[in-house]
């Protein structure tokens, strides 16, 4: 017979793993050793995206900053090189929000670089 070895801290560390695969389709989530694999390669997928997210939003708020200034005859490059020389302390998360939303404040901001 094998010994037994501290079933309760084994238990819990189970338990937290089913826990973290509820939701899953199939064998994932009622049999362990498969739901661990999942659970691991979620895992590893959420901390790759929560970078990845980063980057997705940086490059949107590019694209709708560049549409805005291209309404003003300036390209995005032009318009951020201007945006730092004027010391436009305005990030591109606020920039592209207002590009896409309020307009004439973009306009605005537009004109006090140029």
């Amino acid at each position: 017979m094998p010994r037994a070895k501290n079933r309760v801290a084994s238990r819990t560390r189970r338990k937290k793993i089913m826990k973290l695969a509820k939701g899953y389709f199939g064998r994932r989530k009622n049999v362990y050793t498969v739901a661990k694999n999942a659970v691991e390669k979620g895992l590893v997928y959420a901390y790759r995206d929560r970078k990845q997210k980063k980057r997705k939003f940086r490059a949107l708020w590019i694209q709708r900053i560049n549409a805005g200034a291209r309404q003003y005859g300036m390209s995005y490059s032009e318009f951020m090189g201007k945006v730092g020389k004027a010391n436009v302390s305005i990030n591109r998360k606020v920039l592209a929000d207002l590009a896409m939303n309020h307009p004439e404040a973009f306009k605005a901001v537009v004109d006090a670089v140029k």
